[in-house]
């Protein structure tokens, strides 16, 4: 299913779900959207709470910038049935849904939901990246992720980040061949840690990545920078433009020809424009 977002988020990032008080600030820490966590960052007995906080805090009307991706509990759990039942009163928003692995969960999230509810899959095992593509062929999906933690959990991988390289580029591959936009790289744990911030983005970036999942708003600002080109590719794209708009027939910039797939590349680095 092609996904129709006339703005690509660049920035997830989480907030805990039963911490209502932290959601204003999650909003304006400037990520693109905030993802309010009814799942992992919530405790069994705080699931009611956390619903009802969500609940009431949208209907307050207190949401301001940033789009609001509600992150359910998984659909083989005690709380995914009372999950489906809130967001089918709180209004528009996205959803996330953890351990996506068939085509079948995400039919059925499909029909549960509100017409028109996009669906963010979030792909956390063996058996998710290996259905990689009917998952993204599913209807609703908007978006891919990649649960790079509760991955590695699954395979018994250790911190070497090539054990990642492979199931990433997979589910790049399926975003793409299902016309979906660039998924989203799994979370760095250690939100103090701007070197493994950018390794673990860096990786993900190499295989087709479009966009990270972030656990702390410090965390955003460099993640919207390595999204952003750098000067001299901008200075590049431009050169490119120019000299293609000019005609003439065969074109070169820095010694290179200048074909289609260049082109095209000028462009969506322009179109990118800066953090």
């Amino acid at each position: 299913m092609s996904a129709d977002i006339a703005f690509i988020p660049r920035s997830y990032l989480f907030v805990p779900g039963d911490r209502p008080e932290r959601f204003g600030k999650a909003f304006g820490a400037g990520a693109d959207a905030v993802v309010v966590d009814l799942e992992d960052a919530v405790a069994p007995d705080r699931k009611d709470a956390a619903r009802a906080a969500l609940a009431a805090w949208r209907a307050a009307g207190q949401e301001r910038g940033g789009r609001l991706v509600v992150r359910v509990n998984d659909d083989a759990s005690p709380w995914f049935a009372d999950d489906l039942d809130m967001l089918r009163t709180l209004g528009p928003c996205e959803v996330m849904l953890p351990k996506a692995e068939s085509a079948r969960q995400l039919e059925r999230l499909a029909a549960a939901l509100p017409a028109g509810t996009g669906v963010i899959a979030l792909i956390e095992s063996a058996r998710g990246v290996l259905a990689a593509e009917a998952v993204a062929a599913a209807p609703g999906v908007a978006r891919l992720a990649f649960g790079t933690l509760d991955y590695a959990l699954d395979l018994g991988l250790d911190d070497d980040p090539r054990g990642l390289l492979y199931p990433a580029s997979r589910i790049a591959l399926a975003s793409r061949a299902a016309g979906l936009p660039p998924p989203v790289a799994g979370v760095t744990a250690g939100f103090n840690d701007d070197a493994a911030l950018r390794e673990d983005f860096g990786l993900a970036r190499a295989c087709g990545f479009g966009a990270k999942l972030c656990v702390h708003p410090r965390q955003v600002a460099p993640v919207h920078a390595m999204l952003a080109p750098s000067a001299e590719q901008r200075d590049w794209a431009a050169r490119v433009v120019a000299a293609a708009g000019a005609g003439g027939g065969a074109v070169q910039v820095d010694g290179k020809m200048v074909d289609r797939p260049v082109l095209v590349r000028a462009n969506a680095i322009l179109a990118r424009g800066p953090a």
